[in-house]
């Protein structure tokens, strides 16, 4: 005899082998024990939750002979037929292959046409938000006013997808997502049956990767002892199989993060993809354990919500006090975002590594959690008696200054203009008036501008790249009033060029601020 997975041998053949979903369970079994079973019934919820299983265990139960407690008894007739495949009373139809109008016209006019035996017809439509538009009409007015022996059982796992003229004529379950307990339980008593040694680290980390999907988690467990057959199942063995990555990894990777050592992150990286690790699950794996030291920050009684050993909590509560909650929301942004975008990326090594790049170096962004995460590195500096370099220093002077050894940064600065053309320096004075007379965004932008001179006189406008540049060199009309504004106050045209840096510190070190120049000569004079 040919083998039989795991999630079909072991599919539930009774109410009481369902796991995860006792709200609709009991449900179901009362309106069986009372005789109050509805017509038309949508099962909505994510794949591996129970959906077809609980409907085919409903359309057992409601023509069995001897119903035990809601449940079919499995020994009469109608019960034994069911669960062979061979009873006219239930029609299991897959919508993603049959959904157009002829198919469900089919389904109508079987409908008039009563059960052999037992007491419904049941019809089992499995994803059925497939159907067509023609098709769900079709369906519409039999779903709405059926024969009193006939059962319609909907499955979904996108519900909004739906009509809402249909949903308006079914009683609606939601299906949850099975809680990692629930699912490392049924799969500890399933591997005693088969009589499989399995680590109960390892079922705990294939009922977490499982992600709520109780199927899933079979065909993953199948799957591992297949690859260790008699062998015991491990942790490191299930991570193996799954090409998953240990969490002692990622201590190993953050701890680089938090040191700024990109080479070190990217020669981990390469471990990784040498080992043979799916990228895709590593993304995933380390934002849940971001998320995990977000948890541990914000609440001091979160141990039992964590799923981890003793000795990785103790690693984790290290890790949590070791950066802010603000950089560690940054670090879980850009991995979640990031997450979104490679599972169906070609280069996926590539994308990991830019987010690597990016946790190390806050700098190449400008939102608050990055300006948060710089000030921390160069705190962390300080505090380590590091001297903090500006950007674009070239090296330290020897000499002591107030009697310490104290270092001195020497920044070569761009060289000054031999003359301030007349009408720039009008402008350069009155630039308050001009970015008063402004009005929102442009005020913003040019009161965070600075103004320099280039090499043929002309004035430029720096300003830094994003929302500034944006704003005056690809939105057109912006740069040409502008222009306009410095002409009214300076009663002459005036050539703007408009420049772009990443940031403050590229400006101070490649430009001219003519501001401060023409305040310190007013100030000589």
């Amino acid at each position: 005899m040919s083998y039989t997975a795991l999630y079909r041998k072991f599919r539930p053949g009774r109410f009481e082998d369902v796991k995860g979903q006792e709200h609709i369970v009991t449900t179901l079994q009362n309106q069986i024990k009372a005789d109050r079973i509805g017509h038309a019934y949508l099962f909505c919820g994510t794949r591996g939750t129970g959906k077809t299983s609980i409907a085919k265990i409903f359309a057992r139960a409601v023509n069995c002979e001897h119903p035990v407690e809601g449940s079919p008894c499995g020994e009469c007739e109608s019960c034994k037929a069911i669960a062979a495949g061979a009873s006219m009373n239930v029609i299991e139809i897959d919508a993603a292959s049959n959904n157009g109008v002829d198919n469900i016209r089919e389904i109508v006019e079987e409908v008039s046409y009563s059960p052999a035996q037992g007491r419904f017809k049941v019809y089992i439509i499995d994803e059925v938000h497939m159907l067509s538009i023609g098709a769900f009409n079709a369906l519409l007015k039999t779903l709405e006013e059926p024969p009193s022996y006939v059962i319609f059982i909907l499955a979904t796992t996108e519900v909004h997808k739906i009509p809402i003229t249909i949903l308006s004529r079914c009683q609606r379950y939601d299906f949850r997502r099975i809680s990692i307990e629930t699912i490392a339980g049924r799969l500890r008593e399933l591997m005693e049956k088969e009589q499989v040694q399995v680590q109960e680290k390892a079922l705990r980390y294939i009922a977490k990767t499982a992600d709520g999907s109780m199927r899933d988690a079979l065909s993953l467990l199948d799957q591992c002892i297949a690859f260790h057959f008699g062998q015991e199942l491990t942790y490191d063995k299930a991570l193996d199989v799954l090409g998953a990555v240990d969490t002692e990894v990622f201590s190993r990777l953050l701890r680089l993060v938090l040191e700024g050592d990109v080479t070190g992150c990217i020669s981990l990286l390469e471990e990784i993809v040498m080992q043979g690790r799916e990228l895709v699950q590593f993304v995933t794996d380390f934002t849940w354990y971001l998320r995990n030291l977000l948890l541990l920050q914000s609440s001091d009684d979160i141990e039992d919500i964590i799923d981890v050993s003793s000795d990785n909590l103790l690693r984790l509560k290290e890790e949590s006090g070791m950066l802010g909650t603000d950089a560690l929301m940054r670090y879980i942004r850009i991995f979640s975002e990031l997450s979104g975008r490679i599972k169906y990326a070609p280069q996926k090594r590539i994308l990991i590594e830019i987010a690597l790049i990016k946790l190390c170096k806050p700098s190449m962004e400008q939102d608050y959690g990055s300006v948060v995460e710089r000030v921390r590195v160069i705190e962390d500096k300080l505090e380590n008696g590091v001297a903090v370099m500006s950007a674009g220093s070239q090296g330290y002077s020897g000499g002591e200054t107030g009697g310490q050894g104290a270092a001195q940064v020497v920044k070569e600065r761009p060289p000054l203009p031999k003359a301030i053309p007349e009408d720039v320096q009008a402008v350069v004075d009155r630039w308050q008036d001009v970015v008063a007379g402004a009005v929102m965004p442009m005020k913003q932008y040019l009161r965070d501008a600075r103004l320099s001179l280039g090499g043929d006189s002309r004035l430029l406008v720096v300003v830094e790249d994003g929302l500034a540049s944006d704003y005056f060199l690809r939105q057109e009309g912006h740069r040409e009033l502008l222009e306009q504004m410095l002409a009214d106050v300076a009663g002459k045209e005036i050539d703007v060029t408009i420049q772009t840096v990443p940031d403050r510190e590229t400006f101070e070190h490649n430009y001219v601020d003519l501001s401060q120049l023409i305040h310190m000569d007013i100030e000589e004079e």
